[in-house]
């Protein structure tokens, strides 16, 4: 098992160097000034040249990596220059909205895709798992944007149970913003949730067709035994493939939803700060989702390994 962790730990740390490069590359080459966006249209040659020095937008490509870099990895930490804070705090502060709405979902996703998947595998082709499909397809073909002003019209118009944005923040009132973040976490939820369905109804077929399965069945087990205990475990692989990158999907692109809610999370902060051309903040935040998608599949190849023995031994 150590082994495996450390091979796991080495490939992280080399895949997050290549990805901070390209983050940095590509924020680096896209056009605009942030200096003439600052200062405006109006701003002088040398006031521009002085913001630029100041900012260091002068320097290599080499030079910019290695301060925005260093100053991540010392803990100085790069500062906004929109929002004159570090880029630290920002992230934390967002991060507060934008992690809770992500694990929400998820555990929404969950709840209702792995009982109707274990349902319809073991009502294949029955009334049953038509139902479900015909649900999921539906599901898979709705937009989220498109989901959440749905609920908005229906729970918080028709019937006035939410409000139909905003967020109050948890130390002005807990309950409330649980509440607020309810219905953008339930339209992000339901949208995963098809999919996650149909790959644990397509999971537990393949599994319950085994030879163990079969074995298991005439010993005399019960039904429950054989699905919950010994099928499900290596059903469960594939499911979490996808759950991991769901759930990193969901922390580094909840823009859209974010916005239809009205929610101050990480989305909406790294949209706003595109608009300013806040380099700083920008590649903080892309940095930081990017990271977090890395990190959410390590812990899911960790999670393989305890589910299955034998891919230690790779």
């Amino acid at each position: 098992m150590l082994r495996y962790l450390t091979k796991k730990i080495i490939t992280l740390i080399i895949l997050l160097f290549f990805v901070s490069i390209a983050v940095f590359a590509v924020l680096f080459i896209i056009p605009g000034d942030p200096a003439q966006i600052i200062l405006g249209i109006n701003a002088t040659p040398e006031s521009l040249a002085a913001l630029r020095n100041e900012l260091g937008l002068n320097k290599s490509f080499l030079d910019q990596y290695l301060v925005w870099i260093g100053n991540l990895l010392s803990g100085r930490g790069n500062r906004s220059i929109n929002y004159d804070m570090p880029v630290y705090d920002l992230i934390l502060d967002r991060l507060a909205v934008t992690g809770p709405m992500a694990l929400m979902a998820m555990i929404f996703a969950v709840m209702i895709s792995l009982p109707l998947g274990i349902y319809a595998a073991r009502h294949q082709n029955r009334n049953g798992d038509v139902t479900v499909m015909f649900f999921t397809q539906l599901g898979l073909a709705t937009p989220e944007f498109w989901l959440g002003i749905l609920l908005i019209l229906l729970m918080s118009v028709k019937f006035g149970w939410f409000s139909a944005g905003g967020f109050p923040g948890w130390s002005a009132d807990f309950w409330g913003s649980l509440k607020a973040l309810l219905l953008p976490a339930l339209a992000l939820g339901l949208i995963r949730a098809s999919i996650l369905t149909r790959l644990t109804r397509s999971s537990m077929l393949e599994v319950l067709r085994e030879d163990y399965v079969r074995t298991a069945r005439a010993k005399g087990l019960k039904e429950g035994t054989v699905i919950y205990v010994h099928a499900l475990r290596n059903a469960l692989i594939p499911v979490l493939t996808i759950m991991g990158l769901q759930l990193g999907q969901l922390l580094a692109g909840a823009i859209i939803i974010e916005n239809v809610y009205y929610l101050p999370g990480l989305g909406r902060l790294v949209f706003q700060a595109i608009g300013y051309r806040d380099l700083p903040v920008v590649r903080d935040i892309v940095l930081f989702m990017a990271a977090a998608v890395v990190l959410v599949n390590f812990v899911v190849d960790l999670a393989y390994a305890s589910l299955d023995p034998r891919i230690r031994l790779e």
